[in-house]
């Protein structure tokens, strides 16, 4: 795990590229605290940067920016390529390498380059960002893992083509140019993110997941091609798909989960696993378990709040499994501390609140760790969400309301304070609210955007277009494939990869290998969803490691009591924020219908907690930005 940066630009002194490239590289010296390096190529303007996070061959063998053996390709990697030793094997037994200097994953990453060019990128199993210069051809490819695991901005500033893995590094390019991109502004106020291929910057875009996106600087011209994607997995998975019993869907699963941690678990530095005991966390720590001679260190947080404390379900597991355990208490003040961090964390508008215990947990595992996998993404490939399993039923149910009645239904349950739910049964109140916001879906799929949309009448996002959908005739499918091509690489990887990489924490997410993917939407849907409950075959797997009672119960997700904080502890940092005039400071924002929901809010009449962090988040990266 690393950060990586540079520029293209014109012909220049090499102590003046050196220079600016190496300020680059210090915006991410989070990403890699171990060693940092640099390229210049002056007669072409080129500066390749690199801050390194020592995960495999911490010897120099492995210091980046890395030339491959015939002095074609300058490479810069930032993550992991998980089957490198099943590659350089490969290279070796057909004559296609030379002896390899050390044993990094980058220099076999550049020896497939020498053998099979920039396409052997389809060959490679990993979460990764890569820049990779073509001293021959005269050509910056940039390449982004399959699912989205790793960050890659770039775009054209000024006289200069600028990349990296986070903004903030392309924002210390002298002369970088930061204009705020309204369209992108209205994303993020609807989703709470700003979706690929956007960012908050005008001419700065995210490369899309599974892309190569190749410079080619004479013509100052990009050209993008697509080498895998979650659109063909889906549309070639659903034409082939298992005709196995669930049992023997269940046993395959097993052996491509096992193998999908086991290659992740390769490092020569200490490696743990972040444990909620969930579902997903619990068989990624119990597959570990099983692959490892001594206790895994296992990571969980908990709060005082029991309606999101999961740190004794997870001690339960731990337990069961004899993992080596250590659990953090979660107290407002914790929350208070990390506020002030989140924009620099972030570096562009980013408002889901799990944020916050996502870096506490990972700063937890940091003391002990360098490496932590995680369960990330078993919810979108297995049907997880409980938008899945009662998408179909609410919508039926809405359809069968007379059009014309919907909108005053919707404002009769929108009427209903949120802590009268509530009182029925716990964040009930949040559910409903939904569902007053959903009655104006005219079917299924819009249904599911109003579902995911926060403050309303903000631009369509890409995923939007259905003329780009894979024809998936069942809307629980479609509701999967939505969230694995946009809510999982642009919230949940983004959230994950910037809240561990604040603390120098490589995370690690085996439910993404393309492989499971792939196998994923071969399955049947019952195979993953059926009568009411997610996750199916998943579970089939994981109570041969736990035992069922340890984990059946009603899903939490990673989340914090912010509506109550937002009335309590966080109010006075909020209030300012909030208040007419801070709100009209940037010139970006209508202070009425923010300041009506924050007076609701503190009277408890609503919980618009997701909004008003939203908007809290939005005003903080402001005034850092500023």
């Amino acid at each position: 795990m690393c950060g990586i940066t540079g520029f293209v630009s014109a012909p220049a002194a090499a102590d003046e590229l050196t220079r600016a490239v190496r300020g680059m590289c210090g915006a991410l010296e989070h990403r890699g605290p171990d060693d940092a390096g640099e390229w210049i190529d002056a007669a072409h303007g080129v500066a390749i940067g690199f801050r390194r996070l020592a995960i495999i061959d911490l010897s120099p063998a492995g210091h980046q920016p890395m030339i491959s053996a015939s002095g074609r390709y300058v490479a810069t990697l930032n993550g992991e390529i998980y089957n490198f030793e099943e590659l350089r094997r490969e290279l070796r037994e057909r004559g296609l390498a030379p002896e390899f200097r050390g044993h990094s994953d980058t220099e076999v990453m550049l020896a497939a380059f020498e053998a099979w060019g920039i396409d052997a990128v389809a060959r490679f199993n990993g979460m990764y960002a890569i820049a990779v210069w073509d001293t021959v051809e005269r050509r910056l490819h940039l390449v982004r893992d399959r699912m989205g695991v790793k960050p890659l901005y770039y775009g054209f500033n000024g006289n200069a083509f600028v990349y990296g893995s986070e903004l903030k590094a392309l924002c210390r390019h002298p002369g970088f140019d930061a204009r705020i991109d309204r369209n992108a502004l209205q994303l993020y106020l609807r989703f709470l993110y700003v979706p690929a291929p956007f960012s908050i910057y005008e001419g700065i875009a995210k490369a899309m997941p599974g892309t190569i996106v190749t410079l080619d600087p004479n013509a100052r011209t990009t050209r993008t091609t697509v080498y895998w994607s979650a659109r063909d997995a889906a549309i070639a998975g659903t034409r082939n798909r298992f005709a196995g019993s669930e049992d023997e869907a269940s046993q395959e699963l097993e052996a491509l989960l096992r193998d999908a941690v086991r290659i992740r678990m390769v490092a020569d530095v200490p490696i743990g696993v972040f444990l909620s005991g969930g579902v997903d966390s619990s068989l990624v720590t119990a597959l570990m378990q099983a692959e490892s001679a001594t206790p895994v260190k296992s990571f969980s947080i908990g709060f005082d709040d029991i309606g999101y404390n999961e740190a004794p379900y997870a001690a339960a597991v731990a337990r069961h499994l004899g993992t080596e355990h250590t659990e953090l208490t979660v107290h407002e003040r914790d929350a208070l501390d990390v506020i002030p961090r989140l924009a620099a964390m972030y570096d562009e508008p980013f408002a889901d609140s799990s944020q916050i215990p996502t870096h506490l947990v990972s700063a937890l595992a940091r003391r002990h760790v360098t490496v932590s996998l995680s369960g990330d993404g078993g919810d979108e490939l297995f049907g997880g969400y409980t938008r899945y399993f009662i998408g179909q039923r609410l919508f039926r149910w809405i359809a069968r309301t007379p059009r014309g009645a919907r909108p005053t239904l919707g404002r009769a349950l929108g009427k209903i304070p949120t802590r009268a739910y509530d009182r029925l049964r716990p964040r009930l109140g949040e559910r409903a609210h939904k569902v007053a916001r959903v009655l104006r879906a005219n079917d299924v799929d819009a249904m599911y955007f109003e579902l995911v949309s926060h403050w309303p009448d903000a631009a369509r996002a890409p995923v939007e277009d259905r003329a780009q959908w894979p024809p998936l005739d069942d809307p629980i499918e479609r509701m999967m494939y939505f969230d694995q091509v946009s809510y999982l690489p642009d919230d949940i990887l983004t959230k994950v990869d910037r809240a561990s990489m604040a603390t120098s924490l490589e995370s690690r997410e085996p439910l993404l290998d393309y492989r499971l993917v792939e196998f994923a939407w071969r399955l049947p849907l019952p195979m993953k969803v059926r009568g009411g409950k997610g996750k199916r075959v998943l579970r089939r797997v994981l109570y041969r490691y736990v035992p069922e009672e340890l984990i059946e119960r009603p899903k939490m997700g990673f989340g914090i009591p912010l509506g109550a904080w937002l009335r309590g502890p966080l109010r006075d940092w909020a209030e300012p924020l909030l208040s007419e005039a801070a709100l009209r400071k940037h010139g970006l924002l209508d202070p009425a219908p923010i300041r009506a929901k924050w007076d609701e809010h503190l009277a408890g009449r609503y919980d618009w907690n997701f909004y008003l962090w939203g908007i809290l988040m939005l005003q903080v990266w402001l005034d850092a930005a500023a």
